[in-house]
This record gives C-alpha cells, structure tokens and sequence, in this order.
C-alpha cells in the first residue's frame, strides 16, 4: 500500500516506526520546513532514500502522486480538518493525529464526507491497541464488571517552556488548545470508551496556573454523568514537577475494579473480579515497555487501518471516535466558558471561541 505522510515534527517517529513495521511503501513525506522532514528520515536511516519524495506542499504531493492510498497527518492540530477534508476528497484514505479536528463542525463535515466518499479515516487514538487497554476492554464487553460505578482518568505530565518553545502554535486555542485538548484527550477517550460512550453531561474547570505565556489551560478538571448512571471524573495537567507522573485509568464496577497505570496507561497495577480464574493471573502486573510516552500502539492502529481499506470497513478507531474524544473536550471548554454544565451531543462549539479566556 503506497503511503505519504504530512507533518515531520514530534510524533512523526511514531508514524515511521509504524510505516516500516507494517511494510508501507513510503511515497513521499511533506512538511512546510524541509530540514523536518530530513531529520525525521534520518532517525529511521532513511535520509539517503530517494524513492521518498520530499514536499513542502501537501496538495502538490497528492497531485502529483496520484498512487497514494494512504496518508497520514501529523500537522498543528489547527490545519488537520482542513487537510483531512482535502484527501477525502481525492479519495485517499487517512489517519489524523489527535485531535481530528478543532471544532464539532469541521468533525462531523470530516464523518460526512469519508461516508459519501467511502474513503477509511481513522483517528490516531493509538492507546485502544495497548496491552493492559485491550485486555480491560475485553472484560468490558464480556460483563465482567457488572454495572459500572464510575471511573477517572488522571493525566499527569510535565511540559516546560522549552517544549512550548518548540513550536509556535502550542497552546494556542486556534492551533492546539491548552492540556485537556494536546496531552490528556487520548485518556479522555479512553474513560468515555470505557465507560458506555454515551454521556448525558459534562461540568468543567480550567485554569492557567504557570504557563502564562500560553493562550490555554495547563490544567483542567471535570465531572462527567454517563447516560447508563455512571459517573467520571478528568484531571488533566502539564503542571507536574519535575518530569510527567502518570496517566491512569480507573474503573470500577459493581463485580470488579480495574486501575491501568504507567506513563500512558500500559501497565496493569489492580485487576480484581469476582469471577477470577486461572487466566487472570498473568494479567496482574502486565507492564508494557515503551519507549516513550505515545506506546506502541501506532503499528497496530496502522495494521488495522490497512486491514480496513482492505476490507472496506470503518477502523477500529474511526473518525466517530474522534469526534467523541474531541467533544468531551470541547464541552469542559464550553462550561469553563458559560460556568454551567453543558449536555451532550454539543451540536456546535470551537475551540477559539475560548479566545482571551486567560488575558
């Protein structure tokens, strides 16, 4: 399958490391700073490696690489809607970086259009494939919790000014948004997934503790009611001295409690069922060794999305599930906004209508 990628900063490594693993033909990379694209190559010993096109323009690539199936787009978050909507029109098939788009619109004009085209898009929620998740999702689908109680995800990292320093568009409500949105939506989507999807309500706060120089919160909490009578909580934050924390996932059930820990929820610290046998044993103390705090994950997603294209499905993680993730976010902007709880299905909201929330 011939693949391109858009966007050769951070987690790009990640896309490689997957492209390589699942044997993609690399057709072209595109990024509006070259020396991104060749340092990127170069960390993959791919650099001298002339069948890879080298684009700073991404709608040239597509034009004049007509093969490519398959795309991957690891821009700023503020351009990946409006680069998803030009590939799905090409009818190219695509995997969006988190988040899949900054506002409800631009996601659900992203889910129309892949339908009329009947192209695979897939949201990089790349934790779903971790160990310790599919494991717990498992017990979920099979009953072993019984009812649900309620669940957290607590995010807990640190991020300097030298990382914001990187790039100029993080924590900008256009281009990024502040932690809820960059750092902590993976485990937002982890606890809606967990918890039955389907939320009846959501009441957050935000604040900008001591990243200033930011336009976005550096830490968020909320309160989530579950139409199934669960309830949530989220604490997301960069604020973590002096390096990140942890990012756990609780759940608890009326027949079991589960707790996924680790850096980026990859290892098992609590498996407990009343209906435990034999098999259980090895769960206990599952620990995933990553390299870094993104996981594995990204091969198994692009495995899945090949199989997808392949088996004209939707993916494991598609584009509904992005739009999932990204509006519990944006409904904690939303009440942090109006300081009252916000339902759910958000028909309409972006994030730069929280512009000068912390001026």
């Amino acid at each position: 399958m011939k693949y391109a990628l858009i966007g050769c900063g951070r987690i790009a490594t990640n896309h490689v490391k997957a492209v390589i693993n699942n044997g993609l033909e690399f057709v072209a990379a595109c990024d509006i700073v070259p020396e991104n694209i060749e340092t990127l190559l170069a960390k993959h010993d791919l650099q001298n490696d002339t069948s890879i096109a080298r684009y700073e323009d991404y709608k040239k690539m597509i034009e004049e690489h007509p093969e490519i199936e398959l795309i991957a787009i690891a821009t700023s978050s503020g351009i990946h809607a409006e680069i998803a909507l030009y590939c799905i029109d090409k009818g190219i098939n695509v995997i969006i970086e988190k988040p899949m788009a900054m506002s409800i619109a631009d996601a659900d004009e992203i889910i129309r259009r892949s339908e009329e085209k009947g192209v695979v898009v897939s949201a990089c929620h790349q934790n779903r494939f971790n160990v310790a998740v599919q494991k717990t999702r498992q017990a979920i689908e099979s009953g072993r919790f019984g009812t649900m109680s309620h669940g957290s995800i607590h995010v807990r990292w640190n991020r300097n000014k030298a990382y914001y320093d990187q790039a100029t568009w993080r924590g900008t409500w256009a281009e990024d948004g502040g932690c809820l949105m960059n750092q902590c939506i993976h485990g937002i989507d982890l606890l809606r997934w967990m918890m039955g999807n389907e939320v009846e309500e959501v009441y957050g706060v935000t604040k900008q503790q001591f990243h200033h120089y930011l336009e976005a919160e550096d830490i968020g909490m909320a309160v989530v009611k579950f139409k199934n009578g669960a309830v949530g909580t989220i604490e997301g934050t960069v604020n973590v001295y002096p390096k990140n924390l942890e990012e756990t996932l609780y759940l608890f059930g009326e027949n079991g409690t589960v707790k996924i820990g680790g850096t980026s929820t990859n290892n098992i610290d609590v498996w407990d069922f009343a209906d435990e046998s034999e098999a259980d044993t090895e769960n206990k103390g599952l620990k995933e060794a990553t390299s870094n705090v993104y996981g594995n994950g990204h091969t198994s997603l692009y495995a899945d999305v090949i199989d997808a294209v392949k088996n004209h499905r939707k993916a494991y993680v598609d584009a509904v599930a992005g739009r999932n993730a990204l509006e519990m976010i944006l409904a904690i902007y939303k009440s942090v906004k109006t300081g009252a709880p916000v339902k759910l299905p958000l028909t309409d909201f972006a994030s730069t209508e929280m512009k000068g929330m912390f001026d």
